[in-house]
């Protein structure tokens, strides 16, 4: 075992699951056991759900604003000195390269969390409506915010550490209690946030945590149950519309970050266009990211430049060490995350072929990189936006380039999707992009570079993209609720 044992967390007490069932976990590198984590039964589920209500209900974790505010900053203090620990974990689990380990993974999501403690102060707890007539009568009006009760934080395993840290983090400053339950993929970027709870010092029940091998049963029990207030989900659209379904039994609040099939919009005026259009290959994580953009549409009038310029970048990138070892200091492209997902990815790019798409660069499963799941980098051109691989959201490193004729054009192509979750736009005109970006329905666009995703800024999508925000003050008012109160004056 590289990686210790996770347990459950549960009212307060890192415990084994029923009968003592673990199950294994898998390294994406070489499909080897790294590790082991308990495999939750449907009491132990049972038994979070009733914790975290209990603690909600008969404590003041919902009321006392600073007190739950040093808890959450002590609780980064302890996440912070298990920095080299949270590394070993996603690199072996997850299959992150060592070159984005830190930057992507792990720091990301420490320096994300002090950015949601800096927000807290910005959160309204209530509002003065001032003076109303009504039925005859002058009424003082007040709006007061408070948390929403329980959550169940059903999280994905591309990057595990830093969408739990938002869902966990933004759901305990907004005074809520949480069941966390991680992708059975990664359950140990999960299971630390149980044991680092309890050496941070936070009530018990406050925060639980289920792992288990099963990806649905706890997912179901609590989309379900009625003592969970909220459910916040991210992953993809075909369980995030399950979700909805089996929650509207009981009215549940759902707020969901699901897929994108974003677009990379690069014009014909663009200054560094040959630079723009090599950074577009889709190799980070393996593509494995639900805001890359995996469409680039490039003019028509410079699509031949764009290809060239492609396939050298491409062949450049595959040939040299910097994807597929895990060692490499600089590597930013691992494995997918398990062999399913490998099997996927592939089955994607044998459909592209079929479709007609003119396969550039990659499109093979590597072998040669070792005994894990690695697909090499793929770059598709002469796509039409109708087919499937541009229209499917892949979650590999498949790219597809398609030409566009003109503005119009390329608004039309970016906005024919059902997804709408980032996107991009660069041009030598910046008031083009912007008009070009305000007609394009996403919930957030780069233009020239810009950061349009960061951890003080509300995230989220369009469409079939999701409902809701993470992140920013919006992020955290997600889990609040809204109460009038109304006297006579």
């Amino acid at each position: 075992m590289v990686l210790r044992e996770g347990l459950l967390m549960i009212d307060g007490e890192m415990r084994k699951a029923q009968g003592g069932k673990v199950y294994e976990d898998i390294s994406p590198w070489t499909t080897e056991v790294v590790g082991y984590a308990a495999d939750a039964s449907a009491d132990d589920v049972e038994q979070a759900i009733a914790a975290a209500r209990r603690a909600f209900d008969t404590t003041d974790w919902s009321t006392n604003h600073a007190k739950r505010l040093g808890l959450v900053k002590k609780y980064l203090d302890v996440f912070k000195a298990n920095r080299e620990r949270l590394c070993e974990i996603v690199r072996n689990e997850v299959g992150s390269a060592a070159g984005m380990v830190l930057n992507a993974q792990v720091d990301n999501a420490l320096n994300s969390w002090q950015s949601l403690i800096d927000l807290f102060p910005q959160i309204k707890w209530e509002k003065d409506f001032g003076q109303g007539e009504g039925w005859g009568s002058v009424s003082r009006r007040q709006a007061v915010y408070e948390p929403v009760g329980v959550v169940g934080a059903i999280t994905p395993w591309n990057f595990p550490v830093y969408v739990n840290t938002e869902k966990v983090v933004s759901a305990l400053l907004a005074g809520c209690t949480v069941i966390l339950k991680p992708a059975p993929e990664t359950p140990l970027s999960g299971a630390i946030f149980g044991e680092l709870a309890i050496a941070a010092g936070l009530p018990a029940g406050v925060v639980n945590v289920i792992t288990g091998s099963d990806p649905a049963m706890a997912g179901e029990m609590l989309v379900t149950d009625a003592r969970v207030d909220l459910i916040t989900f991210t992953g993809s659209t075909a369980v995030g519309k399950r979700i909805m379904r089996e929650g509207a039994e009981t009215m549940k609040r759902v707020f969901l970050e699901l897929g994108g099939k974003s677009a990379k919009i690069v014009m014909e005026d663009t200054p560094n266009f040959a630079q723009e259009i090599a950074q577009s290959m889709l190799v980070f994580h393996g593509g494995q990211g639900c805001a890359v953009t995996s469409r680039l549409l490039v003019p028509r009038s410079r699509y031949d430049e764009a290809k060239a310029v492609l396939k050298a970048a491409y062949e450049g990138f595959s040939a040299s060490s910097a994807w597929g070892d895990f060692d490499d200091p600089s590597g930013i492209m691992g494995p997918l995350v398990s062999k399913r997902q490998m099997e996927r990815v592939k089955g994607y790019i044998d459909l592209g072929v079929d479709e007609g798409a003119t396969l550039l660069v990659g499109g093979n499963v590597r072998p040669d990189k070792g005994n894990g799941w690695f697909v090499e980098p793929t770059c598709f051109v002469d796509v039409d936006n109708s087919m499937r691989i541009a229209q499917e959201e892949i979650f590999g490193p498949v790219l597809v380039v398609i030409p566009f004729e003109d503005d119009e054009d390329a608004i039309r192509i970016a906005n024919e999707s059902v997804y709408g979750l980032s996107g991009a736009i660069c041009s030598g005109d910046r008031d083009r992009a912007m008009a070009m970006a305000k007609r394009i329905r996403t919930g957030s666009i780069s233009i020239n570079g810009g950061a349009a995703n960061s951890s003080d800024l509300p995230f989220g999508g369009y469409k079939q993209s999701g409902i809701g925000r993470a992140w920013g003050v919006e992020g955290i008012e997600e889990y609040l609720e809204t109460k009038v109160l109304a006297w006579p004056e």
